[in-house]
């Protein structure tokens, strides 16, 4: 079979989370009655003029900082011109050949390593368009369409990657790391089933011995896919399906796509439009937006600690690459975390607990670490009963169940069940040889070579003890009675 080289690029439209809109104070807010967040400027009445939002300059530029962009003293805004009914000025302002910044970098990560460096081309402002709710399952089937425009006008960034990910997964690593830094940044919900964060894939696939430029190269644009999960899906689809058409002589036609969650498979809209059928030219109502390096500066010195340093400080507590990414993945993970492991000197202790029991809890009640009822100090409390001895691992889930559903401390529970752990040796050794005086068989299969066997006598201690006795005294004591056991038969 032919080989091919697959060659993937992502444009990401970021919502910028301002209270007002890029060229007018109409509000930002998501979720509104339809066409309630409008205005003669967001509605492009004749006559009325834009004025640009200060605030979503500055996001812009932290977003462009942290990409490592070089952000550029002049930029201009343009008009990119097309007809769709979500669009009421005919035309979108936007940036075009003179953007905000551009020549960054994303570096992709996979358990914890870096496994490429992808270029960031440009990043530019504009506003969004309105939103158009189909009246049927998907555009080709709708009856009817609404339009709702409360969207347009919002400010949005558009960050476009250089051609440089070759596989559907390296652009998930893409998308997530990219999420990651933006959201750090605190400039955006980055909510993709909102519409506050979406991707759009373009997917060529280059045939072996192509010498040509990859900008030549026909490409398919996969537009505005709704989860990273469903950017991964869409991609690969689209690599089979073009190689499918190469295998069998066919033409790749360049066109825009779009995906379909449901079948996973994407679907043809249009045709793929180039620059000069967007008419292109420079915004007569907005002069050039003119940076000092001063207020770019200013911004600068804003900026939170980078995702790299945020990792080197989890994986210098001890974190495990994976469950690094986990916390990275999630704000309030990471603050949870920190708090913890201030009050708890033990971070994989609080690592572990975070990731497996509490999270199992948060996933179960729909909440997360911003909302769980269980408090870092709370689940110190906890901790700091096993490391006592207190608790055993099994008791310290249950005591952790109760937690959650009752907001209580985990000593307070521990007092009320009378769940305390029983270390004393002696109390624990009157169990172990009323065990063994009533299991004598599986004594003997142990004293065979039966290692399996002391287990069941550990768990038939623990169920006497009521899962009290601590775990490493049963072992100690049972494997004792049993010797002394053996030595006198």
């Amino acid at each position: 079979m032919r080989k091919y080289e697959v060659i993937i690029g992502l444009e990401v439209h970021v919502e910028l989370k301002t209270r007002a809109k890029l060229f007018c104070g109409c509000s930002t807010e998501f979720g509104a009655e339809p066409n309630t967040h409008t205005c003669p400027v967001c509605l492009g009445m004749p006559g009325v003029l834009p004025v640009l939002n200060r605030q979503a300059v500055v996001y812009a530029i932290k977003a462009a900082l942290a990409l490592e962009c070089t952000v550029h003293s002049y930029s201009k805004f343009d008009r990119k011109q097309y007809f769709y009914p979500d669009l009421p000025k005919a035309y979108q302002i936007s940036q075009y050949d003179q953007p905000l910044a551009e020549h960054g970098h994303v570096p992709i990560f996979n358990d914890g390593a870096v496994v490429k460096t992808v270029g960031v081309r440009r990043i530019h402002l504009e506003e969004d368009a309105g939103k158009l709710n189909h009246l049927g399952q998907r555009l080709g089937d709708a009856k009817g369409s609404l339009v709702d425009l409360n969207r347009a006008g919002v400010p949005l960034i558009e960050i476009v990657s250089e051609p440089d990910m070759s596989s559907a997964d390296e652009a998930r690593l893409y998308l997530t790391e990219l999420r990651n830094i933006l959201s750090y940044l605190d400039i955006s919900d980055l909510r993709m089933e909102e519409g506050s964060m979406r991707c759009d894939a373009n997917v060529s696939l280059r045939p072996s011995g192509y010498t040509g430029s990859v900008e030549d190269l026909p490409r398919v644009e996969i537009k505005n896919v709704n989860s990273i999960r469903n950017v991964q899906r869409g991609i690969e689809f689209e690599i089979a399906r073009q190689a499918e058409f190469l295998a069998n002589g066919e033409r790749i036609v360049k066109e825009t796509r779009g995906f379909d969650d449901q079948s996973g498979r994407t679907y043809s809209q249009r045709s793929k439009e180039e620059a000069n059928d967007y008419r292109y030219f420079p915004e007569p109502d907005l002069p050039p937006l003119v940076l000092s390096d001063v207020f770019v500066r200013e911004v600068k010195d804003t900026l939170p600690p980078s995702t790299q340093a945020l990792r080197q400080e989890l994986r210098t507590a001890g974190v495990q690459p994976k469950d690094v990414e986990v916390i990275l993945a999630d704000h309030s993970a990471l603050a949870f975390w920190r708090q913890a492991t201030t009050l708890f000197g033990d971070a994989r202790m609080v690592t572990n607990w975070m990731l497996s029991d509490l999270s199992r809890l948060l996933n179960t009640h729909g909440h997360s670490f911003a909302t769980t009822p269980v408090s870092p100090e709370a689940l110190v409390g906890l901790l700091n009963l096993i490391h006592r001895g207190t608790l055993s691992g099994r008791m310290a889930k249950e005591v952790l169940d109760n937690m959650y559903e009752t907001q209580r401390s985990a000593e307070e529970i521990v007092k009320d069940l009378g769940m305390s752990q029983i270390t004393d040796a002696d109390a624990i050794k009157k169990v172990v040889e009323e065990t063994v005086a009533s299991h004598r068989p599986v004594v003997e299969d142990y004293l065979s070579g039966k290692e399996k066997a002391l287990g069941f006598l550990v768990g038939q201690v623990m169920k006497k003890t009521k899962g009290q006795a601590k775990p490493d005294v049963v072992n100690k004591i049972l494997k004792d009675v049993i010797r002394e056991y053996a030595e006198k038969i």
